[in-house]
């Protein structure tokens, strides 16, 4: 396994990088992340807290990849390249995927205006599907603040002043109106986190990137207080299905002008097997235009 101090990462062209960049800031969980939109740079902890990673654009056409740990800079190793390239999406297969979008008359003007739109992912199964559940029917700021504070009670300590997000087993630990009083989430919200955790943590439910997406989905659904959105967001951000596509999600049906998650589902349908580009669009012309 080829190891360097620091690499850069190619990436297909064209990238509309300024919508991932504020993609990647709004989703920025105080304590484990940290993002300088006018340098395009942003650093957040991975590997439960075991590293800190910084990727910089600062050079047409690829990203530099950095990292420290607690003994300060540290190699960058051939998984950790690979967890940042889905991380950002940097493979993306930009014409195909354009050209089949462009095909729509209500996506052709949202991709002529942000060519190589890319999909934000995840480094981390349960922080993504636990952020997902925290931030269900409120803002990202709100999110944000949630996120910070859980990191802040349960989280570890990670290099360069970081934390790190707490793991399931350490949410787990935590009974059900302590989780709620130290994140300031409602007794229900906070009952489902606690459950998704104790699903990880206990091993029935598997959100490794290369767990079987199909089982995973599955599983979340059994969890009481996880529906047919949260699953289909985890698909999105977490697996790489790239025809997830969460019908029911207010902003998207706002975005198309319909009021149900079957009205969207409907207009989706000519979008497949892309949809979760299509609606990574979507969104990003709601909240970034």
């Amino acid at each position: 396994m080829s190891k360097d101090l620091a690499v850069r990462l190619e990436h297909t062209v064209p990238i509309t990088l300024e919508p991932l960049m504020r993609t990647v800031a709004a989703h920025a969980i105080p304590g484990i992340e940290t993002c300088d939109l006018l340098a395009a740079r942003h650093s957040r902890t991975v590997r439960e807290g075991e590293l800190v990673v910084t990727v910089a654009w600062d050079e047409p056409g690829s990203v530099r990849l950095s990292v420290v740990d607690h003994d300060g800079d540290a190699p960058v190793d051939d998984a950790l390249v690979a967890t940042v390239r889905r991380w950002l999406d940097l493979d993306r297969e930009v014409e195909g995927i354009d050209a089949h979008l462009a095909q729509s008359g209500t996506l052709a003007p949202l991709v002529t205006a942000r060519p190589g739109l890319r999909i934000l992912g995840s480094v981390d199964g349960f922080e993504t599907a636990a952020m997902t559940v925290i931030g269900q029917q409120v803002s990202l700021g709100a999110a944000r603040t949630f996120g910070g504070r859980l990191v802040a009670a349960l989280g570890g300590d990670a290099p360069a002043g970081f934390r790190s997000f707490p793991t399931a087993e350490a949410v787990a630990a935590v009974d059900v109106d302590t989780l709620r009083s130290i994140v300031g989430l409602t007794g229900a919200r906070a009952a489902t986190v606690s459950a998704l955790a104790h699903a990880v943590a206990s091993g029935d439910l598997l959100l490794g990137m290369d767990d079987d997406p199909h089982a995973a989905r599955a599983a979340l659904l059994v969890v009481r207080g996880i529906g047919p959105w949260t699953a289909d967001y985890v698909a999105l951000r977490l697996f790489g299905d790239r025809d997830a596509y969460p019908a029911d999600d207010l902003v998207l049906k706002k975005a198309l002008g319909v009021r149900t998650g079957t009205a969207a589902a409907r207009l989706s349908e000519d979008w497949a097997p892309l949809r979760a580009y299509a609606v990574t669009h979507l969104w990003t012309q709601t909240a970034f235009s």
